[in-house]
């Protein structure tokens, strides 16, 4: 837990990536109202009148159109439901107004600047708190209803935002969200290539990003996987495509196990109708052969999907030339030579 809330405050310690999540998941006008080049980290932790401390995750002001008028972006990171989370974000903004009162940072009209409330939460189970405060207050008739709070915070569930919206979201906030909701370690390693690749990043935000895969993120996604020696995002990336290599080898060798498996039990029943010992040989042998032929179409699978994100649509000459290869040795040197490939002539095909 400690770990997933420290990767993201790394993570979103950068402008950039608090502007993605505006521009790609906030969909409201005053988005396109605010300078988002002015983002500028707010220190979050506060004393109170009665000295007790209050800490938010993390806070950003931004400038709205051409006035010197901050709306305060409040972002709080959460992994596990809270019921009462309505009352947390009510105790920052009122500590943080107390805060902007004592330094005399109001609007030039003498009132407080407005503040957008967003917990972006990653849990698994469907976030059903209430977003308002006023929905965690018992209803009272007779006038008192005019006196209970109402405190609404927005709400980016991540497993909850449609593949396709992320899909069509080409920034790095929409990445990290496909890391986090990918399980499939091919679409994982493609998803770390891409932002390997990404001019846009900064030195500093790929060291960010670097440390959040290789502590938080990969070490629960991968259980055993130690990419402790990658030093840098493309080493990440090459790292990963070993081991979905041997990954692939490993599926593979499962598949001729269960084919023998299969061989023998179906080697057995043969065995009783017309000799056990042919029976057994026979099962044997149709079993490591579907085995085998299984392998062979998840490796030549594997290949294209590579070649494909590679390079772009694969050529229908290549396309046939792995179709057809049935030499597990073989597909092995050309996935081998796909890995320093830089174009398609590389792969020697």
């Amino acid at each position: 837990m400690a770990n997933h809330d420290n990767g993201y405050k790394l993570l979103f310690s950068h402008a950039s990536v608090v502007a993605d999540v505006l521009r790609g998941f906030v969909k409201e006008d005053w988005v396109r109202e605010v300078d988002l080049t002015s983002l500028e980290r707010v220190e979050g932790s506060y004393v109170s009148d009665d000295l007790r401390s209050r800490e938010s995750d993390m806070l950003w002001k931004v400038q709205w159109r051409d006035r010197a008028l901050y709306v305060y972006i409040l972002l709080e990171f959460q992994s596990t439901v809270d019921r009462f989370m309505a009352v947390r974000v009510m105790t920052y903004l009122g500590l943080l107004y107390q805060d902007l009162i004592r330094q005399k940072a109001l609007t030039s009209s003498g009132r407080l600047p407005p503040v957008f409330l967003l917990v972006l939460y990653n849990g698994i189970q469907p976030w059903r708190a209430a977003l308002d405060v006023a929905d965690l207050i018992e209803p009272v008739p007779g006038g008192l209803e005019a006196y209970r709070p109402r405190l609404r915070y927005a709400l980016l569930d991540e497993a909850q935002v449609p593949e396709m919206e992320l899909e069509s979201e080409r920034n790095l906030a929409a990445a990290l969200f496909r890391l986090e909701k990918s399980h499939d370690p091919v679409e994982f390693r493609r998803e770390v290539g891409r932002m390997a690749a990404d001019p846009q990043l900064d030195e500093g935000l790929r060291k960010s990003v670097h440390t959040w895969l290789t502590q938080v993120l990969l070490p629960a996604r991968f259980p055993g996987l130690s990419l402790a020696e990658a030093r840098s995002l493309e080493e990440v990336h090459t790292m990963l495509a070993e081991r979905v290599m041997q990954w692939t080898r490993e599926w593979k060798e499962e598949g001729l196990q269960e084919g023998l498996q299969k061989g023998r039990r179906e080697g057995r029943q043969e065995g009783r109708q017309e000799g056990r010992q042919e029976g057994r040989q026979e099962g044997r042998e149709e079993g490591r052969e579907e085995g085998r032929e299984e392998g062979i179409r998840a490796f030549q699978d594997f290949l294209l999907c590579e070649i494909a994100e590679r390079f772009g649509p694969v050529p229908e000459t290549i396309r046939r030339q792995v179709e057809e290869a049935q030499d597990l040795d073989e597909l092995k040197k050309l996935g081998k030579r796909l890995l320093a490939a830089t174009s398609l002539s590389d792969l020697g095909l």
